[in-house]
């Protein structure tokens, strides 16, 4: 299927590495709702503050670690455990009819794949991420998916960026030639980490707070990118 006519800047950059909740799909109201779902039993209120200011960033092992410790419970591997599962069992019921994606997404994933190899570095599960990118049309831009199964930490932990640099360096690219784009401070941290440049997307942090993790630049939206914004 081609690509929309769309005038992505001069790219001097040969591999992307993009974020995928927040980047791609804006699917955090299905996250939250997850996980409000999976700890109502213990009484526990997540509100949407609470989840921006302190469980965003995190996969769903460090995310519900952290809700369980706050709230003063057990957080051990197989409560944890047993609670992922659940919380993706409710993901995939709810996502095919309430998920929703950027408008740019498959443009930019397109252009971005006609600079070099893509791939999607995320602290989602690998299911989610494949069911987004069938819903956006774009599964076939993308040359590689590091999953939060593939790691052993999350942002801003640089393991998963490291991955993903070294899948890319299998295809012949560099590292100097590598932008990853993000939309969160612990994911912005993760990519300056691994030594990687980082665009940010506004829409989960202000710009203030992605400017002070260290983003190279910040674009307004996705669709930005395709206009020359940025990186």
């Amino acid at each position: 299927m081609p690509c929309d006519d769309h005038p992505l800047l001069a790219s001097p950059w040969r591999g992307t590495l993009f974020d995928f909740n927040g980047v791609l799909v804006d699917d955090e109201h299905l996250h939250l709702e997850g996980f409000r779902h999976v700890v109502a039993r213990f009484g526990i209120e997540i509100s949407d503050a609470a989840y921006t200011d302190r469980y965003l960033g995190f996969d769903d092992a460090g995310a519900l670690r952290a809700i369980l410790r706050d709230a003063g419970l057990d957080d051990g591997d197989v409560r944890v455990r047993d609670l992922i599962e659940e919380k993706a069992r409710y993901y995939m019921a709810r996502a095919p009819s309430s998920l929703r994606v950027f408008p740019a997404a498959r443009d930019v994933l397109c252009r971005a794949a006609e600079a070099g190899p893509v791939g999607v570095v995320s602290g989602a599960l690998r299911a989610e991420i494949e069911l987004g990118l069938g819903v956006i049309g774009a599964r076939d831009h993308v040359a590689f998916i590091v999953a939060a199964e593939d790691t052993a930490r999350c942002k801003p932990d640089p393991e998963g960026y490291v991955a993903g640099l070294r899948e890319l360096a299998r295809l012949g690219v560099p590292p100097g030639a590598t932008w990853v784009i993000e939309d969160s401070v612990a994911g912005v941290q993760a990519a300056l980490a691994a030594d990687i440049r980082c665009c940010a997307v506004l829409g989960s942090y202000p710009r203030e707070a992605l400017t002070a993790a260290g983003a190279d630049r910040v674009a307004p939206n996705l669709g930005a990118l395709l206009a020359g914004v940025a990186p």
